[in-house]
C-alpha cells in the first residue's frame, strides 16, 4: 500500500543490520582471498616431518639416546619397546590413571599421551632414576615400610609423582600431598598408605 503524501518518511534505524554484516563479511572473505593470492606475499614456511621414521635424541636420566622414531610415536612406547625401559607402566594408555608418570623439566607428564618428539631437548627421568645401586631411594623405602603398594602396576606412577612432590614441597600438607598425587589411580585402594608413605618421606633432595 502506497503511503500517503501527509505522512511523514520513516527514519533509518541507527545500528549494524544483518544485511550489513553479510556484507561486511562477504567483503572482508574477497579481502582475505585476494591477499592470499597477491604476488610478493608468502606463506609461513611449515616444516614437515614424517609419516616415517626421523632422528631424535632423548635425554633420559641423564643419558643421551638416539633413535628412528615416527613422529607419532609416544614417550611411553619409545621407552618400553625401543630402550627396554620397563619400570614405566602402560595401564590404560590414554592419559586417565597416571601408571606411565615421568618427570619432564621438573613437571609431571603422562608418557602415554607425550609424543617422543616433543620431549627432545628436555631432561626426561623415569623411575628407573631413583634407585642408587641397591639403595633406594627415601620415597620407595617409605611405600615399602607404609606398605603402600599391592599389585605394583600403579607403583612407579605414583613413586614418580610423590618424588615430584616432594622436590617441590620438602614438607607438604596433606592437602598438596592429595592434589599432587590425584592424577593417579589405584585400582587396589592403598591411598591412604600412599599418602602416609608420601607424608612420612624425609631427606629428598630437589631435583
Amino acid at each position: 500500500m502506497a503511503r500517503r503524501k501527509h505522512e511523514p518518511a520513516e527514519k533509518a534505524k541507527p545500528g549494524f543490520t544483518r544485511r550489513n554484516f553479510l556484507k561486511t563479511v562477504g567483503a572482508g572473505g574477497v579481502a582475505a582471498g585476494v591477499l592470499t593470492r597477491a604476488p610478493g606475499v608468502r606463506a609461513q614456511a611449515v616444516n614437515e616431518i614424517g609419516p616415517g621414521a626421523v632422528p631424535i635424541t632423548l635425554n633420559i636420566n641423564g643419558q643421551m639416546h638416539r633413535l628412528e622414531l615416527e613422529p607419532r610415536v609416544t614417550l611411553l612406547d619409545a621407552l618400553r619397546t625401543r630402550l627396554q625401559m620397563t619400570g614405566v607402566k602402560r595401564v590404560c594408555d590414554r592419559g586417565s590413571c597416571g601408571a606411565c608418570t615421568m618427570i619432564v623439566d621438573g613437571k609431571t607428564i603422562y608418557a602415554c599421551s607425550t609424543l617422543a618428539i616433543e620431549t627432545q631437548g628436555k631432561k626426561i627421568r623415569t623411575v628407573e632414576s631413583f634407585t642408587q645401586g641397591t639403595v633406594l631411594h627415601p620415597v620407595q623405602q617409605a611405600f615399602c615400610e607404609k606398605d603402600a603398594l599391592m599389585c605394583g602396576f600403579c607403583t612407579p606412577g605414583f613413586v614418580t609423582a610423590t618424588v615430584a612432590l616432594l622436590e617441590k614441597h620438602p614438607n607438604p600438607t596433606p592437602e598438596q600431598a592429595r592434589r599432587a598425587l590425584d592424577g593417579n589411580i589405584c585400582r587396589c585402594g592403598t591411598y591412604v598408605r600412599v599418602l602416609e608413605a608420601a607424608l612420612a618421606t624425609k631427606g629428598v633432595a630437589r631435583g
